[in-house]
């Protein structure tokens, strides 16, 4: 059974405090005073601090009151202005629910991630007119539709969507066999 957000966040926590010795918010005011604002440079200062990447970017995250914003309202703001690529977004949320009782979908500032036990897809938004469907398939080789993302991306693969019927029954069925492995 898939864990609640507010399992993972205590879970987060209490595994920070454990291999820092230093509770969150410690780390959230050593980043927030910092004067950083690249997400990746604040990846490295905190690794200069022996936190690992995982941690590293959770502390980011949570500098950001990533934690405390309203998931519905993340959603909003990141089709506002691409309001035509609502229903594509809406088509693959329906199907994921679809999966299983355990897929979760995660609201952040830019994007939502589909996960189980860990993630299998990521929707963004990423122009006006396309949603990029990054689909976590390690090992498979790939297709000139289901795209190879370069090592070390958050998802293995993409598939540039534009509209609902580009959300097909292939795409459908790449999204089943990555929540099979998550």
């Amino acid at each position: 059974m898939a864990l609640s957000d507010q399992e993972v966040l205590a879970g987060m926590k209490t595994g920070l405090l454990v291999k820092t010795g230093k509770p969150l918010e410690h780390w959230v005011q050593l980043v927030q005073a910092s004067g950083i604002e690249k997400f990746s440079d604040q990846i490295a200062l905190l690794k200069t601090h022996g936190v690992g990447h995982g941690h590293a970017s959770f502390i980011c995250q949570a500098a950001k009151g990533r934690f405390e914003a309203d998931p519905g309202d993340m959603l909003e703001g990141q089709y506002n202005g691409k309001e035509t690529l609502r229903p594509v977004y809406d088509a693959i949320a329906k199907y994921a629910a679809t999966l299983g009782k355990d897929v979760m979908a995660d609201p952040g500032k830019t994007a939502v991630s589909l996960r189980r036990n860990k993630k299998f897809a990521n929707i963004l938004p990423a122009s006006k007119t396309r949603i990029d469907l990054g689909i976590n398939l390690k090992g498979h080789p790939g297709t000139d539709r289901l795209v190879p993302e370069k090592p070390g991306a958050m998802c293995t693969h993409k598939v540039k969507l534009e509209t609902e019927k580009d959300f097909d029954a292939e795409v459908k069925a790449w999204l089943k066999e990555a929540y099979g492995k998550a």
